[in-house]
């Protein structure tokens, strides 16, 4: 079987990697040949939506998948159109994922607590909705943002006027600003037969929007049964197959869903070494239709993010169980680079270990978990 990836970033690469020792095959879709996929995968090169490429990529896949959310729906719903090709996970929750709007009202529909919200498409739907929602509060483009980009933080109403200048040129969502405890997120996935799989929830350490730590299993287990109950929501409802995940606020001892990513995520990294069976494995399995591996954490797990200069490799690899990954990219400010993992007995050992590793490799970082 041949599984097409649209997107050849290190989460395609890490989906090959997990996929050939299960006798799967690979070809990806990428701007470049030069990415992190494209250094052990055949690879086609051009634009996400040039259609005749779509349409090879459908014709010599047998499903086809995609490691990032910013591609076309509509050319890959053309593309796959007379070939009979599946795409997993579904168009449709690709598309939901795609548009901050409608991500917001899947979660309303689906009773998964959320942000008080409101679009925007004016300066004068802004101000109503300011003074409707209240500040502070977070203006975000509906789409194309990531890792804290395309948003501005309103505190006070002498920043709608910057705030619309910066962003009003697009679609925009206005939404309440959440003073939250914790940063969570949770991984599961679902299979062809319906069988689902849910990984631990893991806590998520962000600088400057950007996920730098991710510890996992996050101990609290009646948010991790909620957070189990709200994923299985969005699966069920979209007929899912694949990996999904959705971040969290934890505030006032509850969970305010954020934002939710039809793909195999970042924060989900730890299960390489962390889980029984990882999150890449898990998503070629269900949408190659074979049985989900198990999610039970092998221990306690902390991954880094290792972002816009690498490390020594010495360095790293003299800290005794630490499992390094390089994706093989040119550094770049911000760009994610690789990540390292380091999995423990107890949470306490994890998490000192982790914010030892943190605080040597980026001691310029504000960073205080």
């Amino acid at each position: 079987m041949t599984i097409g990836v649209v997107g050849g970033g290190q989460l395609g690469a890490m989906l090959a990697l997990a996929g050939y020792p299960l006798g799967l095959d690979f070809l990806f879709l990428d701007r470049s040949a030069a990415t992190p996929a494209g250094r052990i995968a055949p690879i086609l090169s051009g634009d996400f939506a040039d259609r005749a490429l779509l349409r090879e990529l459908a014709e010599r896949s047998d499903v086809i998948s995609f490691d990032w959310e910013n591609v076309s729906v509509q050319a890959l719903r053309e593309a796959t159109r007379h070939t009979g090709t599946r795409i997993a996970p579904p168009l449709r929750a690709l598309a939901a994922a795609q548009d901050r709007l409608t991500e917001k009202r899947t979660f309303e529909r689906l009773a998964i607590p959320t942000t008080h919200f409101a679009p925007v498409d004016s300066r004068a739907m802004l101000e109503r909705a300011v003074a409707r929602i209240g500040l502070p509060g977070v203006l975000k483009t509906r789409r194309l943002g990531y890792d804290g980009k395309g948003q501005c933080i309103l505190r006070q109403a002498s920043d709608i006027e910057a705030a619309w200048l910066r962003l009003g040129s697009v679609p925009l969502l206005y939404e309440q600003f959440v003073p939250f405890e914790a940063e969570v997120s949770v991984i599961g996935v679902r299979a062809r037969s319906g069988a689902l799989a849910i990984y631990p929830l893991n806590q998520n350490y962000h600088v400057d929007g950007i996920l730098r730590l991710t510890l996992a299993p996050y101990a609290a287990p009646r948010l991790e049964r909620a957070a189990a109950m709200y994923v299985r929501r969005v699966l069920a409802a979209f007929r899912y197959v694949g990996v999904l995940a959705i971040e969290f606020f934890v505030h006032k001892g509850r969970l305010i869903a954020n934002e939710m990513a039809p793909r195999v995520h970042n924060s989900g990294h730890w299960t390489i070494e962390g889980a029984l069976t990882s999150q890449f494995e898990n998503h070629v399995r269900a949408i190659s239709g074979l049985p989900l591996g198990s999610t039970r954490a092998l221990g306690h797990a902390a991954m880094i993010n290792l972002i816009g200069q690498m490390p020594s490799r010495a360095l790293l690899l003299a800290e005794t169980g630490l499992h390094l990954h390089e994706y093989g990219k040119e550094a770049r400010p911000d760009r994610k680079l690789g990540h390292c993992t380091l999995v423990e007995s107890s949470a306490r050992l994890c998490r000192a270990r982790a914010i030892g590793l943190m605080r040597r490799l980026y001691p310029h970082l504000s960073f205080n978990p």
